[in-house]
């Protein structure tokens, strides 16, 4: 399986490309990336740059020949207005399901959202409005089969830190208690390895349903 992976940097994609280079059934990564060297290293993987992350038509050829499209790139939205907000969210997710959808047909995505996501588009906030407006877009993109993750918190594990010092210090104190959370919380809790696995486990088997919520992550 050959998989095009978006947001490898991140917390969520650090998490995604670790599961990957352990998993067997992978044979190669192409982690779409803004500056060289910033992604994992293994012989699995091969970094694509680019400064343009609204407009990938001139790496579409690079493109060509993958499975799977693992989209995990996104941003908090604390202190953007919502036009900043659908920019960085809506505008790139796009972006990015057409350049790889139109270079493979049969390609199956996992594009990671949050819990909360307005799929309506009507909701208050504006957050979940932009998050639903994305998430229906991706659906609808000529992919042999498209899937919404909407894990609640997420717990990084195997020394990835979020980049949000405020996050870091929620996910250090929340360590200690962290196997009864999952144990007891599978609905509002899941860690980086479980998001990774479970992406990895829909790309190759499916799921009855396009879009995951936090439990059925916890559960694949």
């Amino acid at each position: 399986m050959r998989v095009i992976l978006f947001g490898a940097t991140g917390m969520v994609g650090q998490g995604v490309l670790r599961e990957c280079v352990l998993d067997p059934d992978v044979s190669a990564v192409l982690a779409v990336v803004r500056r060289a060297g910033s992604a994992q290293q293994s012989e699995k993987v091969r970094e694509s740059v680019t400064d343009n992350f609204h407009d990938f038509s001139a790496m579409e050829s690079e493109f060509a020949g993958y499975d799977v499209c693992f989209f995990c790139l996104g941003v908090s939205s604390v202190g953007m207005k919502e036009a900043a907000y659908r920019r960085v969210t809506y505008d790139i997710a796009t972006a990015a399901g057409r350049a790889v959808s139109k270079m493979n047909p049969d390609m199956t995505l996992v594009h990671v959202s949050a819990a909360g996501a307005d799929s309506s588009e009507r909701g208050w906030a504006m957050w979940a409005r932009v998050k639903g407006e994305t998430e229906n877009a991706m659906l609808r993109m000529p992919f042999k089969s498209a899937y919404v993750f909407r894990p609640g918190m997420i717990v990084p594990m195997h020394g990835i830190q979020s980049k949000t010092r405020a996050y870091r210090v929620i996910y250090g104190g929340l360590r200690p208690v962290l196997p009864l959370l999952l144990r007891f919380l599978p609905k509002y809790v899941t860690t980086t390895e479980q998001i990774g696995r479970a992406m990895l486990a829909v790309a190759k088997r499916g799921f009855p349903k396009p879009v995951l919520e936090s439990a059925d992550i916890a559960g694949l």
